[in-house]
């Protein structure tokens, strides 16, 4: 095979995995695709500047390769990084922890989303069912939802008692000061959305087959429950923002500002660099010529539907 022949043919193959790149990000951003007219014009007059869909991949696509930047960093220096996503229900957590992960290193970056404590949990140290999951070096952990459970959820829907909530917001500063003290830099986010915002959201995954799942008895107490939440919120954010691990807002009705937004301050919380890396070479593949490779049975193959 010539080179220039080999070299259209890399061509060709570069050209379609880009292409399947960007089916992929445009999978991940077709969240509303299924809406019915009717419920996306609802929504479009609700929100009508919205960015640019050519400006807004152009943003996202930037900040994710800083946040691979970050990812070498912290891999390279051995820090320890937590981040915490807080917020109404609908007001857009999942949707930029996704983004944020989207291009990253699982076994670098990883997300939890802890379900309810079991019994055993329940009467443990509140905060012990997290300590897990925080980072060793090298590691970036980000909590979609977290101890603040205890400040939120539980405080309103009644399974925490007055007490047991006093004692949290006692002891919640003085355990993140801990965890800053022992190298972990620990950055916390409060998502905010209005109350027609989230009722607007609440309504169209009610009607959305593929986003039902996201509705929890939980989350519609959060509409019966709206102010509540909110005396909680206010509360919340008063007694546990400490220097050194202060409460950054996101204003998120506009799902994708929220989402570069946040992520470019997330950037801006790092003294991150360019990481020196050996250059990559392919190495030859080793032919042997005695080698004959076996014929698998059919049945051992997906069926070839599509």
């Amino acid at each position: 095979m010539t080179d220039d022949v080999f070299n259209e043919g890399a061509r060709d193959w570069l050209e379609a995995e880009l292409a399947d790149t960007l089916d992929e990000d445009f999978e991940i951003e077709l969240e509303d695709a299924i809406l019915s007219q009717e419920i996306r014009k609802i929504y479009d007059r609700a929100h009508p500047n919205q960015i640019d869909r050519k400006v807004y991949f152009q943003s996202l696509l930037r900040l994710q390769s800083e946040l691979i930047k970050l990812q070498d960093w912290v891999q390279h220096s051995g820090e320890k990084v937590v981040v915490l996503f807080e917020g109404r229900d609908s007001a857009g957590k999942g949707g930029v922890i996704k983004r944020i992960t989207q291009r990253l290193n699982p076994r670098v970056v990883r997300v939890v989303a802890l379900p309810a404590p079991s019994d055993r949990e329940k009467s443990q140290w509140y905060f012990q069912r997290y300590v897990p999951h925080l980072p060793a070096g090298g590691e970036i952990v980000l909590f979609d939802r977290s101890w603040y459970n205890r400040a939120g959820v539980e405080r309103v829907m009644g399974f925490a008692n007055d007490d047991q909530v006093e004692d949290f917001f006692n002891d919640v500063p003085e355990f993140e000061r801990m965890l800053v003290r022992s190298g972990i830099r620990l950055v916390k986010y409060w998502f905010s959305i209005t109350d027609e915002e989230q009722q607007m959201r609440f309504l169209m995954r009610i009607h959305d087959p593929m986003k039902q799942w996201k509705l929890s008895p939980m989350d519609l107490q959060s509409r019966v429950r709206w102010e509540e939440y909110t005396k909680a919120k206010e509360e919340m954010l008063e007694r546990t923002n400490i220097p050194e691990a202060p409460w950054y807002i996101v204003p998120g009705n506009d799902k994708k500002r929220a989402r570069l937004n946040c992520i470019d301050h997330l950037l801006s919380q790092f003294p991150y660099g360019p990481i020196p890396h050996d250059d990559i070479s392919l190495p030859d593949r080793v032919f042997k010529p005695d080698y004959e490779r076996a014929v698998l049975p059919r049945d051992l193959y997906v069926p070839a539907k599509y």
